[in-house]
């Protein structure tokens, strides 16, 4: 949007607000302006005159009011009133619906009195719902729109270096193709305390990068840390398959069931691993009775590719085994 353009909306804006009796209605106009162009001040500053005129109005109209303008505009009203916690995790929220608008382009949220006071474990929470809706962020346009939380991830990680909050930050800049800066984070929170979710984080990044050796060499780390862990014991296992050794797969799930000897997922993977390896019609039967259980179907799949591809198993099974795929 032009600046002329952005003019225009926040005269608009001006008109609903104070002659036609509608500050929510202005309120929409000025985050559309802002929605075209993030970085142009004048729709904040009208929506800051807004805020200090007809605030409580405002607060009784949006409070209930879920939709992505109403949010935009309480994040920057919660930033005017000093809640920066809040006020970052409202613009995560918006951000996770529409990541194609620059919203962290807004000359608030890499103002010095926000990143001086934001806590970690807050950016971090806003960082995790930018993901919420698992669009893709990793292209150069997503890169530069999300340059502005880049740095207010280095700026907060180095004042509150708090490790499990440094670790949730870390998924951001992975899902955007910035490894190195999801290392740091890594770096950054293990110089502070060495805990199981930085070591998690890093083997995400090198599993993302395909460094699969790195990737199990962080998730032993990760055991070591917290050897009561099933999911670690998982996640190992499914790098270890990934690399095709379906022996320490299937001995690692089995570790993982000595702990938690009721999870579906370990269980279904458990019957996938030793299908594999031994091509037997009793663990694949099993995961055909357990596969409807597993909730993430993409997961459910590749077991269901891996149990399917072990030695001699009868077609007729395997055709059932498949099935299960398209339903």
């Amino acid at each position: 949007m032009s600046n002329q353009s952005v003019a225009a909306g926040v005269s608009l804006a001006g008109v609903m607000a104070h002659c036609g009796g509608s500050p929510v209605g202005a309120v929409r106009l000025l985050v559309g302006a802002i929605a075209s162009a993030p970085a142009a001040p004048e729709p904040y500053a009208a929506l800051a005159e807004l805020w200090q005129d007809r605030r409580r109005e405002l607060k009784k109209s949006l409070e209930d009011d879920g939709s992505l303008s109403a949010v935009l505009a309480q994040a920057y009203f919660l930033f005017l009133e000093g809640d920066m916690d809040n006020a970052v995790m409202a613009l995560g929220s918006v951000t996770g619906v529409r990541p194609d608008a620059a919203w962290g382009a807004a000359p608030w949220f890499g103002d010095a009195r926000l990143l001086g006071a934001v806590s970690a474990a807050a950016l971090a929470e806003a960082c995790l719902r930018t993901l919420d809706y698992g669009h893709d962020l990793d292209t150069d346009e997503m890169r530069e729109r999300f340059t502005p939380w880049f740095h207010a991830l280095d700026v907060v990680s180095e004042r509150d270096p708090a490790p499990e909050s440094l670790a949730a930050m870390a998924r951001l800049p992975r899902a955007c193709g910035r490894y190195e800066l999801s290392f740091a984070l890594c770096n950054r929170a293990d110089a502070v305390d060495r805990v199981m979710w930085t070591a998690v984080a890093r083997a995400a990044t090198w599993r993302v990068m395909g460094d699969l050796d790195q990737a199990a060499a962080a998730f032993e780390s990760a055991l070591l840390l917290d050897s009561a862990n099933w999911s670690l014991y998982l996640d190992l296992a499914d790098v270890r398959a990934e690399q095709g050794d379906f022996a320490a797969a299937a001995s690692l799930v089995e570790r993982g069931l000595d702990h938690e000897p009721r999870e579906v997922t370990l269980r279904a993977a458990s019957a996938a691993y030793r299908t594999r390896l031994a091509g037997s019609s009793d663990d694949l039967r099993a995961l055909i009775t357990l596969a409807p259980e597993i909730a993430n179907t993409t997961y459910r799949n590749l077991l269901i590719d891996y149990a399917c591809a072990g030695p001699k198993l009868p077609e007729s099974l395997v055709a059932e085994a498949h099935r299960i795929r398209t339903n």
